[in-house]
């Protein structure tokens, strides 16, 4: 009889295991940080609905139907990013140019990647001009290492070579404390940290034959700092600093669809 029960017991034993079996790690538990009266009301807001969907897709969806494919000869160009782009008004910087806007206030360049298909490939443009990262460097939606951002950058600049796409990214801007509005701007958004990801986009776009566009450089004062001049609260362009960047742009964007795609 204890032969029998051992035996039974042992036949039962890999069923029990398997059904408890787990290869990852327990998650982690992260303690919530202050994020300040503005940013934390912002944040609970936010976050249920990016637990629904987390690249934002539903926000451009209605647009995407509206727009269309591309008439004619028209030389679409989406501009793809955080509030940096949200906030600028293409069709006032660049008239009588098909540059259409896709960017979300707050988004890192996982949530871009997401929606890369959506709000780029599938609009069919001749080119897509890529401006992100510093939300990234400042970990409020997500903490990633430099070599994920990159990791992002490179799986979107993929894609759109994959849908023959000219890629142009744009530097990150740099940032400034200077103002009221802009305490714990420079702490938070690490000069030293934006300038590495920089040098790192320039030598990809190189090396790819992308577009670079090098608004760091147009906008940096002496101290590598965003010139007062050209943000209140010292990460957002005022509009004099877009008037500064958009011929940046423009070039950027002439030397990539002067390229045939990446094969």
């Amino acid at each position: 009889m204890k032969r029998l029960a051992l035996a039974a017991l042992l036949a039962a034993a890999p069923a029990a295991v398997a059904q408890d079996y787990q290869s990852s790690p327990e998650r982690r538990v992260v303690e919530e940080r202050d994020w300040g009266p503005w940013l934390g009301p912002f944040r609970a807001r936010l976050v249920p609905s990016l637990m629904e969907d987390f690249g934002e897709r539903y926000l451009y969806a209605d647009a995407n139907r509206r727009l269309g494919p591309p008439r004619g000869r028209e030389q679409r160009v989406i501009f793809l990013g955080d509030s940096i782009t949200d906030k600028w008004n293409l069709a006032a910087a660049f008239p009588d140019k098909a540059y259409i806007n896709r960017g979300i206030g707050s988004q890192v360049t996982a949530q871009m990647l997401l929606r890369f298909h959506q709000d780029v490939i599938a609009l069919k443009p001749r080119a897509v001009v890529i401006l992100a990262g510093v939300n990234d460097v400042q970990g409020f939606l997500q903490r990633e290492t430099v070599e994920q951002i990159e990791a992002n950058y490179e799986a979107m600049a993929d894609l759109a070579d994959r849908h023959g796409i000219a890629v142009v990214f744009g530097s990150l801007l740099p940032v400034h404390s200077y103002t009221e509005r802009a305490q714990g701007v420079v702490a938070e958004r690490k000069p030293d940290t934006l300038r590495t990801l920089n040098a790192w986009l320039q030598r990809f776009c190189a090396a790819r034959g992308y577009g670079y566009a090098d608004y760091y450089a147009a906008l940096a004062d002496a101290h590598g700092l965003l010139d007062r001049q050209w943000s209140d609260d010292g990460v957002h362009p005022l509009p004099a600093a877009y008037a500064r960047m958009a011929p940046i742009a423009q070039a950027a964007i002439t030397r990539a669809l002067g390229r045939p795609p990446a094969s």
